[in-house]
Protein backbone atom coordinates (compact mmCIF):
# COMPACT_ATOMS: atom_id res chain seq x y z
CA UNK A 1 0.00 0.00 0.00
CA UNK A 2 1.87 2.94 -1.31
CA UNK A 3 5.50 3.60 -0.25
CA UNK A 4 6.72 4.68 2.97
CA UNK A 5 9.21 7.70 2.60
CA UNK A 6 12.46 8.91 4.81
CA UNK A 7 14.60 11.60 4.83
CA UNK A 8 17.51 12.07 6.67
CA UNK A 9 19.92 15.14 6.52
CA UNK A 10 18.61 16.58 3.39
CA UNK A 11 19.95 19.81 2.17
CA UNK A 12 19.27 20.79 -1.91
CA UNK A 13 21.48 24.21 -2.73
CA UNK A 14 21.02 26.60 -5.32
CA UNK A 15 23.60 27.47 -8.02
CA UNK A 16 25.11 30.07 -5.50
CA UNK A 17 25.63 27.27 -3.30
CA UNK A 18 23.17 28.82 -1.14
CA UNK A 19 20.77 26.03 0.82
CA UNK A 20 17.33 26.24 -0.59
CA UNK A 21 16.30 23.48 1.48
CA UNK A 22 17.15 21.45 4.56
CA UNK A 23 15.21 18.62 6.48
CA UNK A 24 17.10 17.29 8.91
CA UNK A 25 14.37 13.99 9.49
CA UNK A 26 11.19 13.28 8.19
CA UNK A 27 8.48 10.35 7.52
CA UNK A 28 5.63 9.82 5.59
CA UNK A 29 4.01 6.71 5.96
CA UNK A 30 2.49 4.71 3.43
CA UNK A 31 -0.77 5.42 1.69
CA UNK A 32 -0.58 8.65 3.55
CA UNK A 33 -1.92 11.85 1.74
CA UNK A 34 -0.01 14.75 2.79
CA UNK A 35 -0.09 18.71 1.66
CA UNK A 36 2.85 20.56 1.77
CA UNK A 37 1.94 24.26 2.59
CA UNK A 38 3.83 27.70 2.93
CA UNK A 39 4.75 31.02 1.48
CA UNK A 40 5.78 31.44 -2.01
CA UNK A 41 9.74 30.75 -2.51
CA UNK A 42 10.17 28.84 0.64
CA UNK A 43 11.48 25.85 -0.32
CA UNK A 44 7.89 24.26 -1.05
CA UNK A 45 8.46 23.02 -4.46
CA UNK A 46 12.10 22.10 -3.97
CA UNK A 47 11.06 19.62 -1.57
CA UNK A 48 8.64 17.93 -4.21
CA UNK A 49 11.22 17.78 -6.62
CA UNK A 50 13.66 16.26 -4.44
CA UNK A 51 11.42 13.81 -3.27
CA UNK A 52 10.91 12.50 -7.02
CA UNK A 53 14.85 12.79 -7.29
CA UNK A 54 14.60 16.16 -9.61
CA UNK A 55 16.67 18.54 -7.41
CA UNK A 56 19.79 19.86 -8.51
CA UNK A 57 22.33 19.49 -6.00
CA UNK A 58 21.35 17.57 -3.29
CA UNK A 59 22.58 15.57 -0.56
CA UNK A 60 21.57 13.52 2.37
CA UNK A 61 19.18 10.26 1.81
CA UNK A 62 15.26 10.11 0.38
CA UNK A 63 14.63 6.59 0.67
CA UNK A 64 10.86 5.59 -0.77
CA UNK A 65 9.91 2.14 0.86
CA UNK A 66 14.08 0.58 0.27
CA UNK A 67 15.08 2.64 -2.32
CA UNK A 68 17.51 5.60 -1.52
CA UNK A 69 16.68 7.54 -4.81
CA UNK A 70 19.28 10.10 -4.38
CA UNK A 71 21.91 7.03 -3.78
CA UNK A 72 20.79 5.88 -7.59
CA UNK A 73 22.27 7.14 -10.67
CA UNK A 74 20.78 9.01 -13.49
CA UNK A 75 19.29 6.54 -15.28
CA UNK A 76 18.37 4.61 -12.83
CA UNK A 77 16.90 7.27 -10.83
CA UNK A 78 14.69 8.00 -13.90
CA UNK A 79 13.50 4.30 -14.56
CA UNK A 80 12.60 4.10 -10.40
CA UNK A 81 10.45 7.71 -11.57
CA UNK A 82 8.43 5.86 -14.18
CA UNK A 83 7.72 3.06 -12.08
CA UNK A 84 6.81 4.07 -8.60
CA UNK A 85 6.29 8.01 -9.20
CA UNK A 86 3.02 9.74 -10.78
CA UNK A 87 4.03 13.57 -11.10
CA UNK A 88 0.99 16.17 -11.47
CA UNK A 89 2.07 19.76 -12.46
CA UNK A 90 0.25 22.95 -12.12
CA UNK A 91 0.42 23.80 -15.78
CA UNK A 92 -1.08 19.94 -17.18
CA UNK A 93 2.00 19.97 -19.60
CA UNK A 94 -0.34 18.46 -22.28
CA UNK A 95 0.28 18.10 -25.89
CA UNK A 96 -2.41 20.02 -26.99
CA UNK A 97 -3.08 18.40 -30.84
CA UNK A 98 -3.74 14.81 -29.13
CA UNK A 99 -6.27 13.51 -27.40
CA UNK A 100 -7.39 12.51 -23.51
CA UNK A 101 -6.40 9.37 -24.29
CA UNK A 102 -3.15 9.61 -25.73
CA UNK A 103 -2.01 11.86 -23.43
CA UNK A 104 -2.90 10.31 -20.50
CA UNK A 105 -1.40 7.40 -21.99
CA UNK A 106 1.93 8.83 -22.87
CA UNK A 107 4.05 6.99 -20.00
CA UNK A 108 3.57 3.93 -22.43
CA UNK A 109 5.89 5.20 -24.76
CA UNK A 110 8.77 4.73 -22.76
CA UNK A 111 7.50 1.40 -21.24
CA UNK A 112 8.58 -2.07 -22.75
CA UNK A 113 6.15 -3.22 -25.50
CA UNK A 114 4.49 -5.61 -23.52
CA UNK A 115 3.42 -3.05 -21.18
CA UNK A 116 2.10 -0.44 -23.33
CA UNK A 117 -1.13 -2.38 -23.50
CA UNK A 118 -1.76 -2.44 -20.12
CA UNK A 119 -0.87 0.98 -19.69
CA UNK A 120 -3.46 2.21 -22.01
CA UNK A 121 -6.29 0.32 -20.72
CA UNK A 122 -5.17 1.55 -17.21
CA UNK A 123 -5.23 5.56 -18.06
CA UNK A 124 -8.32 4.78 -20.26
CA UNK A 125 -10.22 3.26 -16.82
CA UNK A 126 -8.62 6.26 -14.78
CA UNK A 127 -10.30 8.86 -17.36
CA UNK A 128 -13.78 7.15 -16.46
CA UNK A 129 -13.25 7.02 -12.81
CA UNK A 130 -12.60 11.04 -13.64
CA UNK A 131 -15.49 11.64 -15.91
CA UNK A 132 -13.16 12.22 -18.87
CA UNK A 133 -13.84 9.13 -20.96
CA UNK A 134 -16.59 10.20 -22.77
CA UNK A 135 -14.53 13.27 -23.93
CA UNK A 136 -11.39 10.34 -24.39
CA UNK A 137 -11.16 10.63 -28.33
CA UNK A 138 -11.00 14.83 -28.31
CA UNK A 139 -8.21 16.55 -28.48
CA UNK A 140 -7.45 18.98 -25.30
CA UNK A 141 -7.08 21.81 -26.63
CA UNK A 142 -10.92 22.57 -26.06
CA UNK A 143 -10.95 21.12 -22.83
CA UNK A 144 -11.13 23.42 -19.65
CA UNK A 145 -8.63 23.65 -17.24
CA UNK A 146 -10.28 20.92 -14.70
CA UNK A 147 -10.80 18.45 -17.41
CA UNK A 148 -6.81 19.06 -18.52
CA UNK A 149 -5.95 18.24 -15.07
CA UNK A 150 -7.93 15.19 -14.68
CA UNK A 151 -5.83 14.26 -17.75
CA UNK A 152 -2.53 15.37 -16.39
CA UNK A 153 -3.65 12.80 -13.12
CA UNK A 154 -4.74 9.94 -15.49
CA UNK A 155 -1.07 10.05 -16.93
CA UNK A 156 0.49 10.24 -13.90
CA UNK A 157 -1.47 7.51 -12.57
CA UNK A 158 -0.96 5.17 -16.13
CA UNK A 159 2.09 2.92 -14.98
CA UNK A 160 0.12 2.36 -12.09
CA UNK A 161 2.70 4.09 -9.32
CA UNK A 162 2.73 3.93 -5.81
CA UNK A 163 3.35 7.65 -5.37
CA UNK A 164 2.06 10.47 -6.12
CA UNK A 165 3.57 13.78 -6.40
CA UNK A 166 1.33 16.81 -7.53
CA UNK A 167 2.61 20.31 -7.64
CA UNK A 168 0.21 23.33 -7.06
CA UNK A 169 -2.73 20.68 -8.85
CA UNK A 170 -5.47 23.65 -7.90
CA UNK A 171 -3.43 27.10 -9.23
CA UNK A 172 -4.90 27.22 -12.75
CA UNK A 173 -8.76 26.75 -11.63
CA UNK A 174 -11.55 28.25 -10.41
CA UNK A 175 -12.62 27.37 -7.17
CA UNK A 176 -15.74 24.88 -8.16
CA UNK A 177 -13.67 22.95 -10.33
CA UNK A 178 -10.88 23.21 -7.81
CA UNK A 179 -12.63 21.79 -5.13
CA UNK A 180 -13.60 18.93 -7.41
CA UNK A 181 -10.65 18.15 -8.81
CA UNK A 182 -9.83 17.64 -5.11
CA UNK A 183 -12.20 15.76 -4.07
CA UNK A 184 -11.41 13.27 -6.91
CA UNK A 185 -7.53 13.76 -6.84
CA UNK A 186 -7.38 12.53 -2.58
CA UNK A 187 -10.49 9.79 -3.64
CA UNK A 188 -8.42 8.00 -5.94
CA UNK A 189 -5.20 8.04 -4.50
CA UNK A 190 -7.31 6.73 -0.83
CA UNK A 191 -8.69 4.06 -2.72
CA UNK A 192 -5.83 2.96 -4.67
CA UNK A 193 -3.55 3.00 -1.55
CA UNK A 194 -1.76 5.60 -3.21
CA UNK A 195 0.96 7.94 -0.97
CA UNK A 196 0.25 11.81 -1.91
CA UNK A 197 2.40 14.72 -1.52
CA UNK A 198 0.70 17.31 -2.69
CA UNK A 199 2.48 21.01 -2.75
CA UNK A 200 -0.45 23.64 -2.51
CA UNK A 201 -1.58 27.08 -1.59
CA UNK A 202 -4.61 25.83 -1.76
CA UNK A 203 -6.39 25.54 1.85
CA UNK A 204 -9.22 23.00 0.36
CA UNK A 205 -5.66 20.96 -0.08
CA UNK A 206 -4.74 21.48 3.33
CA UNK A 207 -8.10 20.29 4.57
CA UNK A 208 -8.60 17.24 3.25
CA UNK A 209 -4.90 15.81 4.05
CA UNK A 210 -3.73 13.46 6.69
CA UNK A 211 -1.12 15.62 7.81
CA UNK A 212 0.18 19.09 7.15
CA UNK A 213 3.47 20.08 7.05
CA UNK A 214 4.67 23.81 6.37
CA UNK A 215 7.82 24.72 5.27
CA UNK A 216 9.37 28.55 5.60
CA UNK A 217 12.48 29.43 4.95
CA UNK A 218 13.31 26.20 3.32
CA UNK A 219 12.80 24.44 7.15
CA UNK A 220 9.93 22.44 8.07
CA UNK A 221 8.13 25.12 10.48
CA UNK A 222 4.90 22.98 11.98
CA UNK A 223 3.83 19.25 10.43
CA UNK A 224 0.33 18.35 12.03
CA UNK A 225 -1.12 14.75 11.72
CA UNK A 226 -4.94 15.04 11.75
CA UNK A 227 -7.10 11.75 12.59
Amino acid sequence: MGLALAISGLAVSGRDSRTLLAVPDLEVAPGSCVAVKGPSGAGKSTFLFACAGLAGTASGSIVWGDTDILALGIQKRAAFRRSAIGLVFQDFLLFEELSALANAALPGAFAPAGAQKAMRLRAASVLERLGIAPLGARTVESFSGGERQRVAIARALASDPDVILADEPTASLDRKAADALVDDLVRLARTDGKTLVAVSHDSAVHERADRVIEIIDGQIASDTTYA
